[in-house]
């Protein structure tokens, strides 16, 4: 029997599993660690300890508590965060802390100088996205300039997915899907590298090499194979970011099959028949060459229920306290009595690509409770989530199917207010393990074990939630009001900042 490893690195945990060939789980395994916060606006992980260390700890566990021989893993898939900036060595050891993907917003005053230098139109026409916070090109400028003495010692930067696989096989390599998100230093019509639009950011050759995302990167090497327990000589894919892996995993596979991750943020990948070129969306190649797919986010999701259950649930035991707020917020009708809530904690990315954006709660009076606002949070959550929706129908993209993942899905009242809030049902898949699991497969697929329409078999749907059309009155009149609140209020949030 063959069997394949994938593991995941995310922003508040990392999962791995082992599968044999017909997609069974044999083992999983899940390990905790924190993003790190220096100041507002910056988001980090401890690379060495955070992405590294994690993946050493899973593989040994999952080899140890599954007892299969290392020499049976036929090939190992990771992906991890992204879009990161991480400075490394020439050993492919992290210099510093990672800068995260668009909940870092360091880097605004160098998004605002290349967009002013290159032209918005330029950057959208030549990289496929506009220079937004999930960009890496402006994250290595802002290294450049407050960090030299780090980025003179750089010998690559890298994302997170590269530096796990550097430290598997030695090699420094990048998928096209993630590479997309380093403009303004990726042309999306030569599919490569380029600084043909900025030749001050970093020399072409300090970023990794690119590859498709099943092209196998490397072996395991001998120091890899002492600190993981994997067998020596075992092919490493080149893997990509999260969303990606866990979109394949559902059955992402056709134009207009859209995911929608329920995640510390929400992420949504939708797969088209064409570039879709819009710069409030972002662009990518998809996993395989001559696939396309449109990417969007919002900032501030999963992170946002922990913040709320940090700051207004502190008494309820840690292992219980989300399906206690569940259920008080199930106690509050839809539209939370009236609260309407802007998620923006973290600023936004799309549609309105706003690093300086803030939180409101909005209509608060003295019969709300700790019910009614979590509800007005999830809400919230569910109403940026539509405004993203509405932004692929506005361009013509509207999306046919949409495939629900990840550990907010657990959530009934975000689940259900996703669905009645835009109108569409959603699916779900038998296997919750996500991008692991996608890596997994991604590994047999690399080696020939399987073939890309496998996938419903490994992983058929277990159920659906559809939208309940009585709700849409309240849920209308709720989401007017969520973008005009924005809409004028974003003068103020500007002077905050």
């Amino acid at each position: 029997m063959s069997y394949f490893l994938g593991i995941d690195i995310g922003t508040f945990e990392s999962k791995g599993v082992i599968t044999d060939e017909a997609g069974k789980v044999v083992a999983s395994a899940a390990r905790p660690h924190k993003m790190l916060v220096p100041q507002p606006g910056w988001a980090e992980h401890r690379p060495k300890q955070d992405w590294w260390g994690d993946f050493r700890f899973l593989s040994g566990k999952l080899l140890a508590e599954s007892r299969i021989d290392p020499k049976a893993i036929k090939a190992v898939g990771a992906s991890a965060i992204g879009p990161c900036m991480l400075p490394v060595d020439r050993e492919g050891e992290a210099l510093s802390n990672a800068a995260l993907y668009g909940v870092d917003g360091r880097a605004v005053a160098e998004i605002e100088e290349l967009t002013a230098r290159i032209g918005a139109e330029r950057i959208l026409d030549r990289c496929g996205n506009a220079l937004t916070t999930q960009s890496v090109g402006p994250k290595i400028l802002w290294l450049k300039k407050n960090r030299p003495a780090l980025y003179d010692a750089a010998a690559k930067i890298v994302t997170s997915t590269t530096y796990i696989v550097q430290k598997l096989t030695g090699e420094c390599v990048v998928d096209h899907y993630s590479a997309a998100s380093f403009s303004p230093l990726y042309e999306i019509g030569a599919q490569g590298w380029s600084n043909a639009l900025a030749d001050d950011i970093v020399e072409l050759d300090r970023l990794p090499r690119v590859l498709w995302t099943a092209d196998i990167a490397g072996w395991v090497t001998r120091k890899a194979a002492r600190e993981t327990g994997l067998a020596a000589g075992t092919p490493v894919i080149a893997g990509t970011i999260d969303a990606a892996s866990e979109a394949f995993s559902v059955g992402v596979m056709k134009p207009g099959d859209m995911m929608v991750m329920y995640g510390s943020t929400i992420f949504i990948i939708m797969l088209s028949s064409q570039r879709i070129q819009d710069g409030r969306l972002w662009y990518a190649p998809w996993l395989f060459p001559g696939e396309h797919a449109s990417m969007s986010g919002l900032a501030t999701s999963g992170t946002l229920t922990h913040w709320f259950r940090d700051q207004f649930a502190r008494e309820l035991p840690f292992e219980t306290a989300f399906a206690t707020l569940t259920q008080e917020a199930l106690k509050s009708p839809p539209g939370a009595k009236g609260l309407v809530m802007l998620p923006y904690l973290s600023g936004e990315r799309t549609p309105i690509h706003n690093p300086r954006a803030k939180g409101v709660i909005f209509g608060l009076n003295l019969t709300h409770g700790r019910g009614d606002l979590y509800r007005a949070v999830v809400e919230g959550i569910a109403f940026g989530t539509n405004h993203v929706l509405e932004t692929y129908r506005e361009i013509g993209e509207p999306p046919k199917r949409l495939l629900a993942v990840g550990g907010g899905t657990r959530n009934s009242v975000w689940l259900q207010a996703t669905s009645d809030i835009s109108g569409m049902p959603q699916t779900l898949r038998e296997r919750t393990f996500g991008a692991s699991y996608g890596d997994a497969f991604l590994a047999a697929l690399a080696i020939g074990a399987v073939k890309k329409g496998d996938i419903g078999a490994w992983n058929p749907t277990a159920r659906k939630v559809a939208p309940r059309r009585g709700n849409r009155a309240v849920y209308d009149r709720q989401y007017g009001i969520f973008k005009a609140i924005y809409a004028r209020t974003r003068d103020l949030m500007e002077e905050l900042s």
